[in-house]
């Protein structure tokens, strides 16, 4: 079967769908536990005796609530309390179990609520005892979701929206993070000691590296206050705040946050259930049912978003037909306009201008979550035509100068013949983003 260009959008939406079936939260917690009796099996390789001492359930991120359902499922009786703080709390929802507690923070900005949050289950581990196991269920935005500052909200959140804005990798702003906040770099493992916490992560950050996701709270951090300060010089984040925010954050860096070590952390253990990669073996899998040749070229993607578009562009027109190529990761934005836009839509923007005039190819990129920056969609498709079909008004050149793509597609998709945005809903998941590129027959 040879895949036609006049099915493009369709088979864009197939490897989408199995993309994000492939790191659904429940399914993803759900394979790594099972219950025999009065023992809990983790990732098949751990033995928990249920009969020695409590179960506790942490959940944080926007799949806390899924992950927490399919956990608790998953325990049933053996569950004593748990707690989950989140995104969106859908309405209406029942928790599986009576001695769940739920709260809403905010995300990708924390405020006031995700304090609050915090704070309750700062106070809902202090019950924990030795003999105890508390389960922690990370996923993306656990970073913004689950805080304790060490500085006053309104500098903490004006640092952290000068930081989304400067172009930083997310591993630099949350080395930052560690640094000015108690929950992050092992405090919520400090919390839980002398009880033992396992963590089932679904992994947010490019390679997995442990002390990055949701900023490590479970994981004693190995950066110090010197780290960040740099990172805070490189990116000139001084300029973009008012004096005395400014006084407060790097009296707080250096003045240096010291991140539980040794006996202060409860005994960890960390299991990572899915992450980019898996979406992406699942999305190649479907392209070679529908008759592409497939590759994943990486799942570390980093760099630019524009710049990224640009490589995506030229990959694709040196690409033979009848070929999908998959990379898998997460880009960066450094603003220079006041648009609407996030990662994804601005890949997929220079990448529209760089395939201008090339017949057959597409390229697609989308975030996991469904909720590329602050917009209500999850990125963008487009071929070389994409350009070319908008009126003479929609300059999109002048859009991604402004950092307005959401803008730019929108008013394509305005037009009869347009249908580039990708819509998912928010999707209850979050891997990094994929990048996806289809060469069909002239």
């Amino acid at each position: 079967m040879t895949p036609r260009f006049s099915n493009y959008r369709e088979h864009i939406d197939e490897l989408v769908h199995a993309a994000l079936a492939a790191v659904d939260p429940a399914t993803a917690v759900s394979r790594h536990l099972t219950r025999q009796d009065n023992k809990l099996i983790i990732n098949q390789t751990t033995t928990i005796d249920l009969a020695q001492g409590r179960l506790f359930l942490v959940s944080a991120g926007k799949a806390a609530l899924p992950m927490l359902d399919a956990a608790a499922h998953k325990v049933g009786d053996a569950l004593t309390a748990a707690i989950a703080i989140t995104k969106v709390i859908p309405s209406p929802y029942q928790p599986p179990h009576p001695a769940i507690q739920i709260h809403q923070g905010s995300h990708p900005i924390s405020d006031e609520k995700s304090v609050s949050a915090t704070t309750a289950v700062h106070k809902f581990l202090q019950q924990t005892t030795a003999n105890d196991l508390v389960l922690c269920l990370i996923s993306g935005g656990a970073s913004a979701l689950l805080t304790k500052p060490l500085i006053p909200l309104a500098d903490w959140q004006a640092l952290n929206q000068a930081m989304l804005a400067s172009g930083c990798t997310i591993n630099e702003f949350n080395t930052v993070r560690r640094q000015l906040d108690a929950v992050k770099g092992g405090g919520l493992s400090s919390w839980a000691a002398p009880s033992r916490t396992i963590s089932l992560i679904l992994s947010d950050v490019v390679g997995n590296p442990l002390e990055f996701i949701g900023s490590g709270p479970t994981v004693p951090g190995t950066d110090t206050a010197a780290d960040a300060m740099q990172v805070l010089q490189q990116y000139d984040i001084a300029k973009q705040l008012d004096n005395a925010a400014w006084q407060a954050i790097s009296k707080q860096v250096i003045a240096g946050h010291e991140q539980p070590t040794g006996n202060s952390v409860a005994a960890s253990d960390h299991v990572i259930i899915g992450d980019v990669r898996k979406a992406a073996e699942a999305a190649l899998h479907k392209a070679q049912e529908l008759g592409f040749s497939s590759q994943l070229l990486t799942a570390q993607l980093a760099g630019e978003a524009r710049e990224v578009g640009l490589v995506t562009a030229a990959i694709a027109k040196d690409t033979p037909p009848n070929h999908c190529l998959i990379l898998g990761g997460e880009t960066t934005v450094t603003l220079r306009g006041q648009g609407k836009g996030g990662r994804s839509l601005e890949t997929a923007l220079s990448a529209a201008l760089a395939l201008d005039g090339w017949p057959h190819r597409v390229v697609a990129s989308f975030a996991t979550d469904g909720e590329d920056g602050s917009t209500d969609v999850a990125g963008a498709v487009v071929t070389g035509t994409t350009v070319a079909s908008g009126k003479p008004e929609i300059n999109a050149i002048a859009y991604l100068n402004h950092n307005d793509s959401y803008h730019y597609f929108q008013k394509l998709d305005e037009q009869e013949t347009a249908h580039t945005l990708i819509k998912t809903g928010s999707t209850g998941t979050n891997v990094n983003d994929l990048v996806i590129i289809l060469t069909y027959q002239t």
